[in-house]
């Protein structure tokens, strides 16, 4: 395995970002279940990871992309033939956590169930600890899954828990960047669900279609299977869920054309040296901001609603039978930001 070193100006072209859906505590109780009181889940997803790779658990090299915690990473290392396991993920909290436990040092930290099942259940004070220290080739990386920094042909499996649904890359641009990870004839093992949420409900795939993108960049027809197994049960919340996972083993058989590097934000954002483009987004955007500032600038302690909506319709901005809605849903979104920010 190589990491590649470049330039100043290499690591600014890969600058990255997290998505704005995710944040440092977005999967803060991940953390519990995976190092406290999600033995069952954590046994029920390494059970999915074995079943599809049918008793052939020589895994060789392994990178788990987007590791989170690092429980399912840290099983296979212990409870597989992997030869060294590097755990990758782009939250420092998990990685933290995962660093201390991982080398037999547990961590006392407080659960905040979503809907705590009683009073005392509002916040738990738990202690996360490993079975027990992991065993020497547990690597763990702060890195990006879109912008892994491996050299090509790096491992014999690439393992990606609860990702491929969840990342912003198109699934055939993805499967192309998990191929040239793999060393020939390496595999590719995927876990988790297959929740695509991408705005073009084109790129939210099915079973079948996940199947066959798998297969058309240089995988064999993966080995499949389908559980339903426990998501998230903390024994101090009311929430929980079981969730249908899908799970599949593909050997790498030919190689694909190289994934083009990522771009998390154009470039006229990252290098500031470029046209910023007026987009119709944008224009319609810019009108809108001067419109809302026109409203937030009438806004002195005595004029109404309908007051307002008389000056735009005397601008020349919009009539007053459109003024009033348009004014009164925008103080609502105003007021409702006002009131989520006093109760925080």
């Amino acid at each position: 395995m190589q990491f590649l070193h470049g330039n100043l100006e290499s690591y600014l072209a890969l600058r990255t970002r997290p998505p704005t859906d995710q944040g440092l505590n977005t999967y803060y109780a991940n953390m519990h279940r995976d190092w406290c009181w999600g033995d069952e889940e954590n046994e029920a997803s390494l059970n999915q990871i074995r079943t599809v790779l049918q008793g052939d658990v020589e895994l060789g090299d392994v990178l788990v992309l987007g590791s989170g915690a690092g429980r399912l990473a840290y099983d296979i290392h212990m409870q597989t033939g992997s030869t060294m396991t590097v755990a990758m993920d782009f939250n420092p909290l998990l990685m933290l956590v995962a660093q201390s436990v991982t080398k037999g040092e547990p961590l006392e930290m407080y659960e905040f169930p979503i809907a705590p099942a009683s009073l005392e259940d509002d916040a738990v004070l738990r202690t996360l600890s490993a079975p027990e220290p992991a065993r020497a080739g547990l690597e763990l990386l702060f890195g990006d899954a879109l912008r892994p920094p491996f050299a090509k042909q790096s491992f014999d499996t690439v393992v990606t828990p609860w990702l491929i649904d969840i990342v912003s890359e198109d699934l055939p641009v993805f499967a192309k960047r998990i191929n040239g990870l793999l060393k020939p004839n390496g595999r590719w093992i995927n876990f988790g669900s297959l929740a695509f949420a991408h705005p073009e409900r084109s790129r939210r795939y099915s079973r079948e279609e996940a199947k066959e993108i798998v297969a058309a960049n240089g995988f064999s027809d993966p080995n499949v299977s389908e559980a339903t197994i426990p998501y998230m049960c903390s024994p101090a919340s009311r929430h929980g869920r079981q969730e249908n996972v899908f799970s599949f083993a593909a050997r790498k058989e030919s190689e694909t054309e190289a994934a083009p590097r990522h771009r998390a934000l154009p470039d006229w954002i990252v290098t500031g040296t470029e046209p910023v483009p007026l987009t119709t987004s944008f224009h319609t955007q810019a009108m809108t901001t001067q419109i809302y500032a026109f409203i937030m600038s009438m806004i002195d302690g005595k004029r109404t609603l309908k007051e307002m909506a008389a000056v735009l319709e005397k601008q020349n901005l919009m009539t007053r039978e459109e003024a009033e809605p348009a004014i009164r849903s925008f103080l609502t979104k105003m007021y409702d930001d006002a009131q989520r920010q006093f109760t925080l």
